[in-house]
């Protein structure tokens, strides 16, 4: 019998995916791993297995994770072509469960281009009916979030070279928020000629904060709480200091359009940011020693409560990595503001969550955490645990959510407590096939449904299994 050590791995399509995503062509590749272009082709194809040898070559070479490299399915990809094909165009074909899974792990660009297509044609959907009245030109058909988004998830939210260089300049800086504040204040005008002001809200209307260029002035709100203006602080700085990796990190991404690198421009800047007040072992240290408590946290790196979140997020590095968490920002009304995957997710990527799950109950009690054990419809289990707090400079909340799971659950205290029953939860109505749940709001698009005039159950909109 064969067991899993002895089992041969087969890995071409992630060999070509990684070798995309380093830039590199075949002839290149395989001169830096020391094998000839006809056996790397093999590869590639799925006409030789890779070995024990190459798998280390492919580590010591790129400095990759071969736990990622070598894992199961594609578990993201999966989930978002499964919501794919549940779309009224073409879930009559019925695509089954194990097909699906076949493209997501053994053709991951193909997995790729249809969720990209699938973007472009809800873009299509939401444009006018008669754009051309309106004398404006078409709007691009993948938005330059939707990019942004897909570059991180496809990184795991994790900028390695990035992260190094602001955690190189924070060492430079001092621990401590009080000692790293006036450390920042003191470089950025000492090197860079700038100085950082605070402004009664009469002078900066509208605004939390302003770069003069000319004046090499940082204008801060006074609204802005301690943590936002140290924020604010460390991101002006790494926009000096950190000119160059930010570059580098734009160029390796490859933005399609100005817009989507002005996006990114600032993204990175904010990632160099949390990365510069939050340096990575000093931070995955104390997450680790707290127990991944996200107030003590904030407390002790003087930032706020969505900063460690987002933090916790990126702890991706070879060798030092983090829970894998993933994270939600969603208003009131359950749009989401800001999402970040992390190994796997129990929600739909393109809209919707589960009324089951329950974290809208953080907007009725502000301040407090509210944890949850829930289980998706693979049997797979997740710890969530969510917050919701006031806005800094408008009214209303917003709510941020992390998870990851349920195996990490001891290594994190809002955990404690939960039990063992799960709620069972789906990523959304139209793609959850719970056929005993009370709460739907929606019929599954994939199922027909089973209705019946004389009998009323007790789940709405019952439907047929297969």
């Amino acid at each position: 019998m064969t067991t899993p050590a002895d089992r041969k791995l087969y890995l071409g399509p992630r060999l070509r995916v990684l070798r995309r995503e380093l830039g590199l062509n075949q002839t290149r590749m395989a001169e830096e791993l020391g094998v000839s272009p006809s056996y790397l082709n093999h590869l590639e194809r799925n006409q030789r297995p890779l070995t024990a040898q190459m798998l280390l070559r492919l580590a010591n070479t790129y400095d990759i994770d071969m736990r990622d490299f070598v894992a199961g399915a594609n578990e993201a990809a999966a989930s978002d072509l499964h919501e794919i094909f549940a779309d009224g165009l073409v879930r009559d074909i019925g695509i089954p469960r194990h097909e699906v899974l076949e493209v997501a792990e053994n053709y991951p660009s193909v997995a790729e281009a249809v969720a990209r297509l699938y973007r472009a044609l809800g873009d299509l959907r939401r444009m006018p009916d008669r754009i051309e009245q309106l004398g404006a030109a078409s709007p691009a058909m993948a938005s330059p979030l939707d990019w942004l988004r897909d570059h991180l998830d496809q990184r795991r939210n994790h900028l390695p070279e990035l992260d190094s260089a602001a955690e190189a300049v924070s060492l430079e800086l001092g621990a401590g928020p009080d000692a790293l504040r006036e450390a920042m204040l003191a470089r950025l005008g000492e090197r860079y000629g700038v100085v950082v002001r605070v402004m009664p809200e009469d002078v900066l209307p509208g605004s939390l904060r302003h770069y003069d260029f000319h004046r090499r002035r940082l204008m801060l709100s006074e609204r802005l709480p301690a943590e936002s203006r140290l924020f604010a602080i460390a991101y002006q700085l790494a926009m000096h200091a950190l000119a160059k990796p930010i570059a580098d990190a734009i160029a390796r991404a490859a933005p399609p359009d100005d817009e989507a690198a002005g996006l990114a421009k600032i993204a990175f800047a904010n990632y160099a940011a949390a990365a510069i007040i939050m340096p990575y072992a000093r931070f995955a240290e104390a997450a680790l020693a707290t127990r991944h408590d996200v107030d003590l946290l904030a407390a002790r790196f003087g930032v706020s409560y969505e900063q460690v979140a987002h933090r916790l997020t990126t702890l991706g590095r070879q060798g030092a990595r983090g829970i894998p968490f993933f994270l939600l920002k969603l208003d009131a009304a359950g749009n989401v503001a800001k999402r970040f995957a992390g190994e796997s997710m129990p929600i739909a990527r393109f809209g919707g969550h589960c009324p089951r799950w329950g974290v809208q109950r953080a907007f009725r009690l502000p301040g407090e955490t509210i944890a949850a054990l829930v289980e998706a419809p693979d049997a797979q289990r997740y710890v969530t645990f969510a917050r919701a707090f006031p806005r800094t400079a408008a009214p209303g909340q917003v709510m941020i959510v992390l998870g990851c799971e349920d195996k990490h659950g001891a290594a994190i205290c809002a955990a404690d407590g939960l039990g063992a029953a799960p709620i069972p939860i789906g990523p959304a109505c139209p793609l959850c096939e719970r056929r005993d749940c009370p709460e739907r709001a929606l019929p599954p698009v994939m199922r027909a449904l089973d209705l019946n005039q004389y009998q009323r159950p007790i789940a709405p909109y019952p439907f047929r299994a297969t």
